[in-house]
């Protein structure tokens, strides 16, 4: 079977896990923590970064910093991982869904100041599939109202907009290193990116269970005490050994999925060509990181048939979320605004192909050979 993902595995993992172990600090923040937080911070230009246990946790930290309130709406599409309106929801906001655009699966930009109400408080743009969302137009609105911008960018890593990494142009950004993503901290792990300064202080006292433990291991206070909400969400330093060593492969890594998602794309631009599929579209203002590569059929009931042809010759082919407005949850915490033109006619169209860092010739031919035998 060729396995729809397999989590990306560098050869210097074990090493840097092994110095980590050996080391006299494996919790949080220890030395391969402090490494990749400041790999990041040079390479996204961000103010701060902070690790932590998920991109969920990410989230919630991001909710926090916001200081949410019951009855507080937040503005995101629901064609997005449950973890996205999660977040907000437990602060008690009020999730406003709006539709996609049916290019890139994307929040559609144009939907947004319709959505707008006197308890807006933030927008939340899901970079889908690393492509970029239309980051102007979202921060202009943004300015306009006075809102905040959190980018979800859970799949975004190495992906950029006009220049500028997904994540550093919103006040804050999350990433991701769950093993299904582009790189991971071994198995699970993610990313706040601080874009505003004033968040800065307060995010580490949230991050270290609302203490000011941050500043007393760096000698600037005497002891700590609790002065603010807060949780655990420090990941291990033995996570962040693992992340490690994919950071300092990282262009290696970017390079590899490109060349296999411009081997997809190349090979059935001829039945997108025929619109006999739709291939993904990625924006000339956007260079995306091959996080996955999708195509959507004509019908649901084509895709349906796609993935048992598939699995019957060995191939894992899976498609993606249920759009959130629809689920039990959805309805109970949050509402769509305005028609659902695209997000749940496309949703149910879109199907992915396996891609995975290493994934060998022959994998790919074979994918490529049994998709066109297919129409």
């Amino acid at each position: 079977m060729i396995p729809f993902n397999k989590h990306c595995y560098t050869g210097r993992e074990l090493e840097f896990i092994e110095e980590a172990i050996s080391s006299s600090k494996i919790s949080g923040d220890g030395l391969y923590s402090l490494k990749c937080q400041n790999w990041f911070e040079e390479n996204l230009g961000a103010e701060k970064t902070l690790l932590t246990p998920s991109c969920t946790a990410a989230l919630e930290m991001a909710a926090l910093l916001l200081d949410l309130s019951e009855g507080d709406e937040v503005i995101m599409p629901s064609y997005t991982f449950v973890s996205t309106a999660n977040a907000f929801s437990l602060r008690g906001a009020k999730i406003v869904f709006v539709d996609i655009r049916k290019d890139t699966m994307n929040i559609d930009e144009t939907k947004i100041e319709s959505a707008i109400s006197t308890r807006t408080k933030a927008i939340v743009p899901v970079h889908y599939a690393g492509v970029a969302c239309e980051m102007d137009t979202i921060m202009e609105i943004a300015e306009k109202y006075g809102l905040y911008v959190i980018e979800d960018a859970a799949q975004g890593m190495m992906a950029s907009y006009k220049g500028r990494s997904l994540g550093t142009i919103g006040h804050m950004g999350t990433f991701s290193f769950h093993e299904t993503k582009n790189y991971t901290s071994g198995g699970e792990g993610g990313l706040l990116i601080i874009n505003d300064k004033k968040f800065s202080s307060r995010a580490e006292i949230i991050r270290e269970k609302g203490t000011n433990r941050s500043q007393f291991f760096r000698g600037q206070i005497d002891k700590y005490t609790w002065t603010d909400i807060g949780s655990s969400y420090l990941p291990s330093d033995i996570q962040a050994a693992y992340l490690y060593a994919q950071l300092l492969e990282a262009a290696k890594i970017n390079e590899n999925r490109l060349e296999t998602w411009g081997r997809y794309y190349n090979e059935f631009q001829e039945l997108g060509s025929n619109e006999i599929i739709q291939l993904p579209h990625v924006p000339e203002e956007c260079s995306h990181n091959a996080h996955m590569f999708y195509f959507k059929f004509r019908s649901l009931s084509e895709r349906t048939e796609f993935i048992s042809v598939m699995k019957q010759n060995g191939v894992s082919t899976v498609f993606h979320y249920v759009p959130l407005h629809s689920s039990p949850a959805g309805l109970k915490l949050g509402s769509f605004h305005g028609p659902d033109v695209n997000t749940t006619n496309e949703s149910e169209k879109l199907i992915r192909l396996p891609l995975f860092y290493g994934m060998s010739n022959v994998d790919v031919n074979r994918v490529i050979e049994l998709t066109k035998s297919f129409f």
